[in-house]
Order: C-alpha cells, then sequence, then structure tokens
C-alpha cells in the first residue's frame, strides 16, 4: 500500500465525506496476535493517528503514515483476503468518527468484526456485535489517567479488558483496578510488554495473587519478530 505522509496526526481530520472514507496506515491477513481470538486467521486494519504516545508502543508508525481509501476500496481488499473476520486497530481508530460507519458496514456484509482501543474515547457508538479490545492504560505508559471508566457499562462477555504491563508497579497498578471494579462482565487480559516484562514472572504473580485474568502475549512477535505488515 503507498504511504502518504499526513505529519503527526494525533486526531486526523474527517471531511464533508468522512462517513465514506478511512484514513488507513496498512491492511494485510495475519495471525490474531493478541485478545480473545488470539490465534486466528483475521484481516488486520490498522487505521492512521492515535490521541496517545505510550512509552512502548510499537506502531508509531501509525501516528502519521496512511492514505485516504474508501469504504467501497477497503471492502474490496477484505474481501479478497477470503476471511470473515476482521480486526481494526491502530494508532487509535476511534480518532476517526466514520469507523462507526465502516463497522456497521462489515457487520452487514456477514462480518465478525473487532476493535482495539485505548479506553480513551466514549464507546457508546460501537456496535454491539463489534467485540470490543479495550485497553487500560497503567502508569509506565504516562497515560493511566486517560481511560474513561464510563466505558466499562458498554463491555458483555464477548469483550475484554487488556492490560500492557511493564513492571510490577503496573502489575499492581492493575490488581487495585480490579479490585475497585469487582463485577466486570468481560474478560480480563494481562499482557506483558514484548522483550521487557518476562512472561513467566508475570505468571508466578498472576498465581500467587489467585488473579483470574487471562495471561496473553503478542504471538505474532513470537512467530515472526518485531516486523510491520505481519
Amino acid at each position: 500500500m503507498k504511504k502518504v505522509i499526513k505529519g503527526l496526526q494525533r486526531y486526523p481530520k474527517n471531511d464533508a465525506n468522512r462517513k465514506s472514507f478511512l484514513l488507513v496506515n496498512e491492511i494485510y491477513k495475519s495471525i490474531n496476535g493478541e485478545g480473545p481470538l488470539q490465534g486466528y486467521p483475521v484481516v488486520i486494519v490498522r487505521l492512521m493517528g492515535c490521541n496517545l504516545r505510550c512509552a512502548y508502543c510499537d506502531t508509531k508508525y501509525a501516528y502519521y503514515e496512511g492514505e485516504r481509501i474508501s469504504f467501497n476500496e477497503l471492502f474490496k481488499k477484505i474481501r479478497s483476503f477470503k476471511t470473515k473476520y476482521v480486526l481494526i486497530t491502530g494508532g487509535e481508530p476511534l480518532c476517526q468518527s466514520s469507523v462507526v460507519d465502516f463497522c456497521n458496514l462489515l457487520i452487514k456484509k456477514g462480518y465478525e468484526v473487532s476493535l482495539e482501543t485505548n479506553g480513551s474515547y466514549p464507546l457508546g457508538e460501537i456496535p454491539q456485535k463489534v467485540l470490543k479490545i479495550v485497553d487500560v492504560k497503567t502508569p509506565d505508559s504516562g497515560f493511566e489517567d486517560s481511560f474513561i471508566e464510563k466505558n466499562l457499562i458498554y463491555l458483555d462477555r464477548k469483550d475484554c479488558l487488556k492490560f500492557v504491563l511493564s513492571s510490577n508497579k503496573d502489575y499492581l497498578w492493575a490488581k487495585d483496578f480490579l479490585k475497585k471494579h469487582k463485577n466486570l462482565k468481560c474478560e480480563v487480559i494481562f499482557s506483558p510488554v514484548y522483550n521487557k516484562l518476562p512472561l513467566k514472572k508475570l505468571a508466578n504473580w498472576i498465581i500467587k495473587d489467585n488473579l483470574y485474568v487471562k495471561i496473553s502475549f503478542q504471538l505474532h512477535k513470537v512467530i515472526w519478530g518485531e516486523r510491520r505488515g505481519v
């Protein structure tokens, strides 16, 4: 895909035709690396732009690289991959309001849609059928106050909260968050920052504290290493 440099855009601008296009960083077929559907083949649509700048971010290129693509063009590309599973991620996809309309289009076409979001945007307009993978940013990210707690009411059993952890400080913070919010309906995932917090160490903490959370990791990096487009 041809990349068009748009500048460092935290909030991509939407014009009068905002319901018919998205700013797309990349689109490809891969293995779902994280979340409830980890390990399954999926088409990944990575959108451009993000309102946060997390310390451990591994997709900084999505801050400013993207191409304006119409819904029709996007759908044709997705259809060519011959799978019914689509993951929309970023950057931060909710920076672009038209993503809601695109999710509705995909659902209407019979696709199963997942959306990864950083938790700092309201989730009320996301279609109920979309599987929401919602980050709760921890202290080491630099944005621990970015999460909108009201978003918890929009999460059901198919959805998940994901805590990306860099340290024991992050782990304890996440544990306190779960203590505060005891009646979550959704799945909870603890995922260590790749090559920073050892998976074994995190697993031992979870077992010791008897937390009922799912431990996860970035499977795509285990398979292919730290590369783009996989």
